[in-house]
C-alpha cells in the first residue's frame, strides 16, 4: 500500500488542469493545490471554475480560473500566454477534458461522434501544443516537468456501443506512449491514467439504456 503524500512537495510548481469544472479535474486541482502547487483551472463553465478556486483558496491554496473551450486552439494558446505572464510557465499539465457519448454505430449519431473527437482528441492536442513549450523549458532548466493525459479503461476494453469514445481514448493511450519516446529524452515525464467508471458527471451524458 502506497503512502498518501503529505506536506507541500509541489511548492513552487505551476499546474494546469483542463476539464477542471467538475469530476476528476476539480478534485485533482484541489489536491494539487493542497500539495503546494499554484493551480490554473481550465474549462468552459466559469461559474463552476470559480467554485473550484473558492475551495482551493478556502484551504489556503492559490488558483486562477480561465474559462476556455479547449477545442478553440487560439483560446488555449491565449490561456497559456496568460499563465506564463501571471504565474510563470506551467511545469505540470493534467490534460483531462473529455466527453463520453455512447450509441450504437448504426444509429449514425455523427454529431456526437464529432463532439467526442473534437474534445477528446483535438482539445487534448490543443492543450499539448500550447503548454508543451512550457514543459520543455522547465525540463531544460533542470526542473520537474509532467504531462498527464486522461484516457480510460475503454481504450483497451471491448465495450458495445462505446466505439467512438473508446477510439478517442485508445488514441490518447497510444499517443502517450509515443510522446514518452520523444519527450522522455528531454526529461519531460509523460503519463496517462486509464480510470474505470468514476462517480462524475460523465456517465450522466449516456442516454442509451443498454450502455447505462
Amino acid at each position: 500500500m502506497s503512502a498518501l503524500l503529505t506536506g507541500t512537495p509541489l511548492a513552487g510548481r505551476v499546474a494546469v488542469v483542463s476539464g477542471a469544472s467538475s469530476g476528476m479535474g476539480a478534485v485533482t486541482a484541489e489536491r494539487l493545490a493542497e500539495l503546494g502547487a499554484l493551480v490554473v483551472v481550465l474549462a468552459r463553465r466559469k461559474e463552476r471554475l470559480d467554485g473550484v478556486v473558492k475551495n482551493i483558496e478556502a484551504a489556503g491554496g492559490t488558483a486562477l480560473a480561465l474559462a476556455v473551450d479547449v477545442t478553440d486552439r487560439e483560446a488555449v494558446q491565449a490561456a497559456a500566454d496568460q499563465v506564463a505572464s501571471g504565474f510563470g510557465k506551467a511545469d505540470l499539465v493534467f490534460n483531462n477534458a473529455g466527453v463520453q457519448l455512447i450509441s450504437g454505430i448504426e444509429e449514425l449519431k455523427v454529431d456526437e461522434w464529432q463532439r467526442q473527437i473534437d474534445l477528446n482528441i483535438t482539445g487534448l492536442m490543443n492543450v499539448i501544443a500550447a503548454f508543451l513549450p512550457h514543459l520543455t523549458e522547465a525540463a531544460a532548466a533542470g526542473k520537474p516537468a509532467d504531462l498527464i493525459n486522461t484516457s480510460s479503461i475503454a481504450a483497451t476494453r471491448i465495450l458495445e456501443k462505446f466505439s467512438i469514445y473508446s477510439g478517442t481514448k485508445a488514441y490518447i493511450s497510444h499517443l502517450t506512449r509515443l510522446l514518452r519516446v520523444e519527450l522522455g529524452r528531454k526529461m519531460v515525464r509523460v503519463a496517462t491514467i486509464e480510470p474505470g467508471m468514476v462517480d462524475t458527471e460523465l456517465p450522466d451524458h449516456v442516454t442509451d439504456p443498454d450502455a447505462s
